[in-house]
C-alpha cells in the first residue's frame, strides 16, 4: 500500500502535465499550475536531491582544486618537501595504500560499466535499422495479407455450398435413407419372418412330396421283398427233402436249417404306413398364392422410398440451390463493405510516412551515436588514465619503497610512484567536475525516462494514464472512440487495444468496429437461414407402404391349417428304426453257406449254396433300397416335425407382428417423414449457420491481426528507447558516476600516500648527531628526532613542517 500511494501521485501528476501540455497558453501564476509544479517536485525529490548533490560537487571540486593547488604552491597542504616521522608511520602508509587500492578497484569497476554501456549503445544502435526493417516488413505483411484473408473467407463459402449441394443432390440417400432407417427396425423383422415362413412352406411341400413318393415306393419294395423271401424259403424246403438229410450227421445240419426258415419273413407294417396325400394337397393349395412374391413386394416398397423422395423433391431442391447462391452474393457484398480495409489504407499512409521518416533520420541517429560513442570512449579513457596513474603510483611506490632509506634518500622508483599519485590527483581535480556534469545530465535524462516512460509502459500504467477521460481532448471521454467513431462515450481504451493486439486479436474486434459496421447484423444468420427454411417447408414427400395383402394373410392361415401339425409322426419313426426283414439276410446267408460247406459234396450242398447266394442277392436288391427309402422317410419326418412344431402359434405371432407393423406405418409414416425432413433441413441450414458464425468470428478475431502494431510499439518504446538507449545510458551514468564520486576519497588517500613515496628535500635531524647507539635510540629510529622527549616539549627540536 505504501508503494501504491507514490505511484498514484505519479499518475495524477503525469495526467496534469499532459493536460497542461495540450493547453494553448499556460498561466504559471495560477494556483493549479503552482500546485502541479509542487507535485512534480515532490515526485522528483530523489532525482532533484541527487542532481543538487551533483551540482554541489561540480561547483566545489574546481574551487577545492584551485585552493589546494595554491596551498601546495605556498608549501602548504603537504606541499613542503619535508616529512616528519612518527612511530605509526609504516602503519599509516599501509592503510593509505590498501584504501587507495580498494578505491581504485571500485573505480575500475565503474569504468568497466562505462565501457560496457558505451559498447552496448554502439552495437545496439547498429541493429536499429535491421530491427526497424523487420517491423516495417511485418506491418507491410499485415496490409498485404488482409485482402487475401478476406478472399480466403469468401472462398470457404464455396466449400460450404458444395457440401450442401452434395447433400441436396444426394437427397435420396440422405433424406430417403433417413426415413428408411426409421422404418427398418419395425418392418424388416416382420418381412424376414414372413419370408422365413414362405421358405418353410416350400420346404414342407418338398418334404411331403419326398415322403409320399417314398412311402409308395416302400409299399412296392416291401411286397417284392416278401415275394422273394417266400420263393427262397420254398427252394430251401425242397433242398432239405434230399435223402441225405435223413442220415446222421447231415440230418442235424438240415434240421437246424429247417428251424431257421421261419426267420425269412418281411416286415408287413411297412406296407401299412399311411400316405400323406391329403396334407400334400393342402400345402399345394397354399402355394397357389405366391407368398414369397408378396414379401418381395414389401421389401421393394421400402427400397423405393429413396427414389420416391428424389422424384418428389426436384423442384424444392432447385429452389434451395437458388437461395444458397444468393447467400453467397450477400456475403460477398458484406465483406466488401467492411471498414477494416479503409482503416488499413489510412494506416498505410501513416506507415509510409513513418518509414520515410526513419529512412531519413536513421543515418543521423547513427552519426550522433558515433559522436556519443567517441565522447563516452574519451570519458572512460580519461578515467582510465587517472586510475592508471594511481595504479602505477601504488605499484612503483610499493615496489620501490625501502624502509631503511631516509625521506631524503628514497629511491627513484619510490619517488616516481609518488609523482604518479600526484599526477593522478591533479588530473582528478582537473576533470572530475567535468565528468560529474556529464553524469548529472545523463542521470536526469535516464532516470526520468526510466521512471516516467519505461516502467509505466511495462506495467501498462502509461496506457491507463492516456485512457483518463478528457485527458487528450477535453470534449472526449475516450480519445480513441472519439477519434475513430466520433462517439467518445464508447469505451475504447489504449490499454485494451494494446492488450488485444498483443494477444493477436483481429483489428475489427480490437477497435470495436461494430460501432460503425455491425457484422452480426449484416450477416444476420436468421435472415439467411429463414429463406432456406421457407424453401424446405415446401419439401413434401408422400408415399404408402403395404406389407402384405389379405391374400398373404389367408395364405399363412391356410398353411397353419394344412394338417401337418396333426400327423402321427411316431408310426413313421417307429418303422424307420426296424429291419425290413425278420432277420439280417446277409448274416443268415453267411451262416447257411457255412453249414452247407460242412456237408459232404453232392446235390444238397450245391443247392444250399445256391440258396445262400440268392439270399445275398435279395439283400442287395431288396433290403438295401428299402433301408434307403426308410432313411428318406426319416429325414422328411424330421423336417415336417420341425416345421409343424408350434406352427399355429408361429403364424399367429407373425400375423400379430404384421398388424403392428402395418399400424405403425399407417399412424407414424407422416410424422417420420416430417421429422426427417426437418432434420435434413437443419443439416443444410447447419452448414451455413456454422459458416456464418465462422465468418463473424474470423472477421472479429482473426482477420487483420494487429499484433505487428503492438510489436512495433514494443520495439519503439521497450526495445529501442528503453533497452537500446536508456538502459545503457543508466548503466553509463551509474558506472561513470560511481567512478567519479570515488575519485574524491582516492585523491585524499593519494595525497596522503605520496608523502611516503616521494623523495623529500629535508628531514628532521639533531643538531649534534650522536653516534652512540643508546643515544641514537633515545633520539629515535635512525637518528630522527621526536617531537616530545620523555613527555617534555622541546621547541628547539620541533620542525615547522607538517605531515
Amino acid at each position: 500500500m505504501e508503494g501504491a500511494v507514490p505511484q498514484k501521485k505519479c499518475k495524477d501528476a503525469l495526467r496534469k502535465v499532459i493536460q497542461k501540455a495540450h493547453e494553448s497558453k499556460i498561466n504559471y501564476d495560477e494556483p493549479e499550475t503552482v500546485l502541479l509544479g509542487l507535485k512534480i517536485a515532490y515526485y522528483e525529490a530523489g532525482i532533484i536531491l541527487c542532481s543538487l548533490l551533483g551540482l554541489l560537487f561540480i561547483i566545489l571540486m574546481p574551487l577545492v582544486g584551485y585552493f589546494f593547488c595554491m596551498c601546495r604552491c605556498c608549501n602548504k597542504c603537504g606541499g613542503e618537501m619535508h616529512q616528519r616521522q612518527k612511530e605509526n608511520g609504516p602503519f599509516l602508509r599501509k592503510c593509505f595504500a590498501i584504501s587507495l587500492l580498494v578505491i581504485c578497484v571500485i573505480i575500475s569497476i565503474g569504468i568497466f560499466y562505462g565501457f560496457v554501456a558505451n559498447h552496448q549503445v554502439r552495437t545496439r544502435i547498429k541493429r536499429s535499422r535491421k530491427l526497424a526493417d523487420s517491423n516495417f516488413k511485418d506491418l507491410r505483411t499485415l496490409l498485404n495479407e488482409t485482402p487475401e484473408q478476406i478472399k480466403y473467407i469468401l472462398a470457404q463459402y464455396n466449400t460450404t455450398k458444395d457440401k450442401a449441394f452434395l447433400d441436396l443432390n444426394s437427397i435420396n440417400s440422405v433424406l430417403g435413407g433417413g426415413i428408411l432407417d426409421r422404418l427398418r427396425p419395425n418392418i424388416i423383422p416382420v418381412l424376414d419372418e414372413i419370408k422365413s415362413m414362405a421358405t418353410a412352406i416350400k420346404e414342407t411341400k418338398e418334404a411331403l412330396e419326398n415322403m409320399n413318393s417314398t412311402l409308395k415306393s416302400l409299399h412296392q419294395q416291401s411286397t417284392q421283398l416278401s415275394s422273394s423271401l417266400t420263393s427262397v424259403k420254398t427252394s430251401l424246403r425242397g433242398s432239405l427233402n434230399d435223402p441225405l438229410c435223413s442220415v446222421r450227421p447231415t440230418s442235424e445240419t438240415c434240421n437246424s436249417i429247417r428251424l431257421s426258415l421261419n426267420q425269412l419273413n418281411s416286415n408287413p407294417e411297412l406296407r401299412q404306413l399311411p400316405l400323406v396325400d391329403a396334407e400334400l394337397n393342402n400345402v399345394n393349395n397354399v402355394l397357389r398364392t405366391d407368398l414369397d412374391g408378396l414379401v418381395q413386394q414389401g421389401y421393394q416398397s421400402l427400397n423405393d422410398i429413396p427414389g420416391r423422395v428424389q422424384s418428389q423433391t426436384t423442384s424444392v431442391v432447385a429452389g434451395i440451390k437458388r437461395v444458397l447462391n444468393s447467400v453467397g452474393s450477400d456475403i460477398n457484398n458484406v465483406t466488401q463493405r467492411l471498414p477494416i480495409q479503409y482503416i488499413l489504407s489510412e494506416f498505410s499512409g501513416y506507415l509510409n510516412n513513418t518509414e520515410s521518416y526513419m529512412q531519413r533520420h536513421l543515418p543521423t541517429l547513427e552519426e550522433y551515436d558515433s559522436y556519443w560513442w567517441l565522447g563516452g570512449l574519451v570519458i572512460c579513457s580519461l578515467l582510465t588514465l587517472i586510475v592508471i596513474f594511481y595504479y602505477l603510483g601504488l605499484l612503483c611506490g610499493v615496489c620501490g619503497y625501502d624502509r631503511h632509506a631516509t625521506p631524503t634518500t628514497r629511491g627513484c622508483v619510490s619517488n616516481t610512484g609518488g609523482v604518479f599519485l600526484m599526477v593522478g590527483v591533479g588530473l582528478s581535480f582537473l576533470f572530475c567536475w567535468i565528468l560529474m556534469i556529464i553524469v548529472v545530465l545523463t542521470f536526469v535524462v535516464g532516470a526520468n525516462v526510466e521512471k516516467l516512460i519505461c516502467e509505466p509502459y511495462m506495467s501498462k500504467e502509461l496506457f491507463r494514464v492516456l485512457d483518463t477521460p478528457r485527458l487528450l481532448n477535453e470534449d472526449w471521454e475516450y480519445y480513441l472512440s472519439g477519434k475513430l467513431f466520433n462517439k467518445s462515450k464508447i469505451k475504447l481504451t489504449f490499454e485494451q487495444v494494446y492488450s488485444d493486439c498483443k494477444n493477436n486479436r483481429g483489428t475489427y474486434g480490437t477497435l470495436h468496429l461494430e460501432n460503425s459496421f455491425n457484422i452480426s447484423e449484416q450477416l444476420n444468420i436468421n435472415e439467411h437461414t429463414e429463406s432456406i427454411s421457407n424453401e424446405l417447408e415446401n419439401l413434401k414427400v408422400n408415399f404408402s407402404i403395404f406389407l402384405l395383402g389379405e391374400a398373404g394373410r389367408k395364405n399363412l392361415q391356410d398353411f397353419a391349417a394344412c394338417g401337418i401339425d396333426r400327423m402321427n409322426y411316431n408310426i413313421y419313426l417307429a418303422q424307420t428304426g426296424k429291419s425290413p426283414a425278420g432277420v439280417n439276410l446277409l448274416s443268415f446267408a453267411y451262416d447257411l453257406e457255412a453249414k452247407a460247406n460242412r456237408l459232404p459234396p453232392g446235390n444238397l450242398k450245391n443247392s444250399l449254396r445256391r440258396d445262400a447266394q440268392t439270399i445275398k442277392t435279395i439283400h442287395q436288391q431288396r433290403v438295401l433300397p428299402i433301408e434307403q427309402s426308410l432313411s428318406t422317410v426319416y429325414q422328411s419326418v424330421k423336417i415336417l416335425q420341425r416345421t409343424s412344431s408350434g406352427l399355429l402359434e408361429k403364424v399367429t405371432r407373425i400375423l400379430t407382428s404384421l398388424d403392428f407393423a402395418q399400424n405403425f406405418i399407417t399412424n407414424n409414416i407422416s410424422s417420420i417423414v416430417t421429422e426427417e425432413t426437418k432434420k435434413y433441413g437443419r443439416t443444410i441450414i447447419g452448414y451455413f449457420e456454422h459458416y456464418l458464425q465462422w465468418i463473424e468470428f474470423s472477421i472479429r478475431e482473426k482477420v487483420a491481426s494487429c499484433k505487428p502494431v503492438a510489436t512495433a510499439l514494443d520495439t519503439a518504446v521497450d526495445v529501442f528507447l528503453c533497452s537500446y538507449i536508456i538502459d545503457p545510458l543508466n548503466l553509463f551514468w551509474f558506472g561513470i558516476g560511481k567512478a567519479t564520486v570515488f575519485l574524491l576519497p582516492a585523491l585524499i588517500f593519494a595525497v596522503k600516500l605520496a608523502k611516503y613515496y616521494r623523495r623529500m628535500d629535508s628531514e628532521d635531524v639533531y643538531d649534534d648527531v650522536e653516534t652512540i647507539p643508546m643515544k641514537n635510540m633515545e633520539n629515535g629510529n635512525n637518528g630522527y628526532h621526536k617531537d616530545h622527549l620523555y613527555g617534555i616539549h622541546n621547541p628547539v627540536m620541533t620542525s615547522p613542517s607538517q605531515h
